[in-house]
């Protein structure tokens, strides 16, 4: 099996108003985004061309929001990890 594109663990997923996991993981690997909770379940997973994702403004810098499959998802971690996410999302798709 290949390394994922990118990985990042500890991550707190929130879909709005709810925490779904506060210690989760991000993976983009093979073409697809995959979110997981900390005992390595799906919560949702696309691939990335369908994927939207940016950083809000009202957040800090340690959080991005991507929607998945039409649902908004708001993901905190590190602050280096989520500008990595992101540019390992726009490298992923094709550099959109």
């Amino acid at each position: 099996m290949a390394e994922p594109e990118f990985s990042a663990t500890g991550v707190r997923i929130e879909r709005w108003p709810r925490s779904l996991t506060r210690a989760g993981e991000v993976r983009i690997e093979d073409g697809r985004l995959a979110l997981l909770t900390s005992y390595g379940r799906e919560i949702d997973s696309a691939p990335v061309k369908a994927v939207r994702a940016g950083r809000p403004w009202f957040a800090g810098p340690d959080a991005a929001v991507a929607t998945v499959n039409g649902t908004r998802y708001r993901l905190t971690m590190e602050s280096a990890r989520s500008g990595g996410f992101l540019e390992a999302l726009k490298r992923a798709s094709g550099g959109r």
